[in-house]
């Protein structure tokens, strides 16, 4: 009888068909990526996209506004306090076990990048789907398949796990601080962040105690002055959420502990107080599981047989689920009422003195010293009682002093605490979707939160045609070059990032702190004070002003080239005050490295392994570019002189909206020279003659190193590309300047 090869072989390297594959439909070894570990994914621009998207024809608010949310609602809480038996309910409760599926899929978020978080539902795919810290949310989803089933397109995936998250805190006595629609489901598995150098294998069984390698990430040991976590990562460790519950490497050490909580939530954009009320909240309900052994449970979804359907963490032992779960390997309660909101978390973590212990699955958590402690029970058997538990990351918050100080404080008011978490988990459930503007439902708070960088109301009409031209003729009349207003403008929206639909030039917060004060903007602060009195002049906004005085210099710049364009312009624009800048947070905007301005931060080793190149990637995908739109804008801006230090404009004629930048790399009779031994700087010289024509960058030479932005720049570069350039440069320019502009746009 004819048997399926095992995936065994196919990851050895065995074409199941005879003879080896370059990585075929059948997803063997070896790949692309495999052969050429080093090599730039280009392709990566291209994922996700509206071939991938069976609903890419629908109007997703349109939609959602057909939910009577009430009435959904009710049926979740219906839901939440079922039992099925395949995998039955904690307590006759599902709603510990939802809002664990809730908090891993928005606590994944990262302030460096803001990527992760809640926003796509990328919780249903690889590889976040099988981290082994979000062992069994695959049936959290699988319980509520019927739901999502009967609502269909209406929700998303990713509005409906908040959702429920935000339900099953309601069923046990939480005031929830509000809900908002509006997050769009990813259609594809992710394989271009970047989630850490680990190799895990995710075939094999694991568990915390296996998770000690941190030196690849971390640098120093905690308590060191240069202990550190590498950018962007938030995690302490790869395939965590937060941090090991263990302590770091399993240590056991809650002092420890506590400085990888505060690295890692800070990474998540919380500050103390809202670490501690996220996590005595969350532990307020629920328990643990480690009832069998890491090494008996079976391999996560990705790696799951084909009759499991997508479930992973299969467990042989007695029923599998019930009172036999494998979860995080720690098992027991928190507190004796583990489906009530109430203080018992704080009360208990106080109130008693706590020893180690072992899990029966093996791993290190806490029990009360004091044999008189209140117990908890059972959450399946009737009758049976077992001690309280407490993990390290737990008692963390009794050592640290600074976290022992709000505990303290939240045992003493629990309405704070109460308030204080509710707030702090719409934070955490939110924080990835941008301006209210994109909002949905009858549930959404008035109250404008500093972390959603809000917006004033507008102060100034709109402009029409006729202000447009004067304020056009304005700017031109400050003498001001088109290479310093290209270069403002695009510093303005070039803060932009999709994952998290933060920053752009809406708001004009490149005039405020902190942005006006980076080293990459230092050109920008004589050009905005210029613009400024052309922008009160004029009655507009200072952040149209600047968008308009971009507008400007690349009309002017492709007049010089030969080429009558109208560069689009949509005004509307308010300026944020100070006050509406959330300063600690919006810093982490800064860049480490901006290709498009030719600008790398000067210990960038020492922040990241990632290399410039990878970055300058990583910046085109978060302003939601294509390739060719990325080749396009980056040929243009050189064109234009916006470069941070003036190196890589391949040009004579800076302010000329001219393909020279494309004709140089592209030529032959050129030769490129290191001017370091790390091989950062080069210097480009004539073949023959051995004369210096130009500096430049990693950020320059990909474009003709690189294969496809190679092909990409032979199109702009050939004898009849002038013309297309300049089309495709106002186009990604125009896309750019409108990236933040949900007011006027869907999405």
């Amino acid at each position: 009888m004819t048997q399926y090869k095992d995936y065994d072989d196919v990851l050895a390297g065995k074409c199941p068909f005879g003879g080896d594959t370059l990585g075929g439909a059948q997803g063997s070894s070896p790949t692309l990526s495999d052969w050429y570990p080093h090599r730039l994914r280009v392709e990566q621009l291209h994922r996700d996209g509206q071939a991938a998207n069976p609903l890419s024809d629908e109007d997703y608010a349109q939609a959602f506004a057909t939910i009577d949310l009430p009435a959904l609602k009710d049926e979740i809480k219906q839901f939440l306090t079922t039992s099925v038996s395949w995998w039955p309910s904690d307590y006759g409760n599902y709603g510990p076990q939802m809002i664990r599926m809730a908090w891993h899929s928005a606590g994944t978020y990262r302030i460096a990048d803001g990527r992760g978080g809640a926003g796509q539902a990328m919780q249903r795919f690889a590889p976040i789907s099988s981290w082994w810290d979000n062992g069994n949310t695959d049936k959290s989803r699988r319980l509520l398949w019927p739901i999502k089933q009967k609502y269909g397109s209406a929700i998303s995936w990713a509005d409906l796990m908040v959702l429920t998250g935000n339900c099953a805190l309601e069923i046990m006595g939480f005031p929830t601080y509000g809900f908002a629609g509006g997050r769009r489901d990813a259609w594809e598995a992710d394989d271009a962040t970047y989630w850490g150098p680990e190799h895990i294998d995710m075939t094999a069984p694991s568990s915390y105690d296996d998770m000690v390698s941190r030196d690849q990430r971390w640098t120093g040991k905690p308590g060191d002055a240069d202990y550190q976590l590498q950018q962007p990562l938030a995690a302490s460790h790869q395939a965590l959420i937060y941090v090991n519950p263990e302590g770091p490497e399993a240590n056991g050490d809650p002092a420890a502990s506590a400085v990888d909580i505060r690295i890692t939530f800070g990474r998540m954009a919380m500050d103390d107080e809202e670490t501690v009320a996220l996590i005595a909240g969350g532990h307020a309900f629920g328990k643990s599981h480690g009832a069998v052994a890491a090494d008996r449970i079976g391999p996560p979804p990705e790696n799951a047989p084909m009759e499991a359907m997508g479930l992973g963490w299969h467990n042989p032992e007695g029923a599998g689920h019930g009172a036999d779960t494998m979860t995080n390997g720690i098992e027991g309660s928190w507190t004796p009422n583990p489906t009530t909101w109430d203080n018992d978390y704080l009360e208990n973590l106080f109130r008693f003195e706590w020893e180690q212990t072992r899990s029966p699955a093996g791993a290190l958590q806490w029990t009360p010293v004091d044999p008189a402690a209140p117990r908890t029970p059972d959450a399946h058997r009737e009758g049976v009682e077992h001690p309280l538990m407490m993990m390290t990351s737990d008692i963390a918050l009794k050592v640290d002093p600074v976290y022992r100080e709000i505990c303290e404080r939240f045992l003493g008011d629990f309405d704070a605490f109460t308030l204080a978490f509710s707030k702090a988990w719409y934070k955490l459930t939110h924080r990835d979707m941008g301006p209210k503007a994109r909002y949905l439902g009858s549930e959404v708070p008035a109250e404008d939160l500093p972390w959603q960088d809000p917006l004033p109301e507008p102060t100034h009409q709109p402009l029409d045609a006729a202000g447009t031209a004067r304020l056009k003729e304005a700017i031109r009349g400050t003498g001001l070059s088109a290479s310093d207003l290209a270069y403002t403008a695009f510093s303005s929206a070039v803060t932009y990032r999709d994952s998290d639909k933060r920053g752009g030039a809406n708001g004009a917060r490149l005039a405020l702190a902190p942005q006006k004060d980076w080293l990459v903007n230092r050109r920008t602060v004589p050009v905005v004070q210029a613009l400024r009195g052309v922008a009160e002049q004029g009655g507009a906004s200072l952040a149209d002003t600047i968008v308009l005085a971009g507008c400007v210099a690349v009309e002017d710049a492709a007049r010089a080239a030969g080429h009558e364009v109208d560069v689009p312009f949509t005004g509307g624009r308010v300026d944020a005050t100070q006050e509406q800048t959330d300063v600690p947070t919006f810093e982490w905007l800064a860049p480490l490295s901006d290709g498009f301005r030719n600008y790398t931060q000067a210990d960038l080793t020492e922040v990241t392994p990632v290399s410039p190149e990878q970055l300058f990637l990583d910046k085109a995908d978060l302003l939601g570019l294509t390739a060719p739109e990325w080749v396009a804008l980056t040929g243009g801006l050189r064109a234009l002189g916006c470069n941070h230090d003036g190196t890589g404009t391949f040009t004579d004629r800076v302010g000329t909206l001219s393909t020279d930048f494309f004709t140089t790399v592209l030529d032959p009779g050129l030769q490129w020279r290191k001017l370091d031994e790390a091989g950062t700087r080069f210097c480009l010289e004539d073949r023959e003659s051995g004369e210096q024509r130009h500096e430049a960058t990693r950020d320059d030479l990909v474009f003709g190193a690189n294969a496809q932005l190679r092909a990409v720049a032979e199109v702009y570069g050939s004898a009849d590309g002038g013309a297309r350039f300049v089309r495709d440069f106002v186009a990604v320019w125009d896309k750019v300047m409108m990236a933040d502009r949900y007011d006027v746009k869907a999405g």
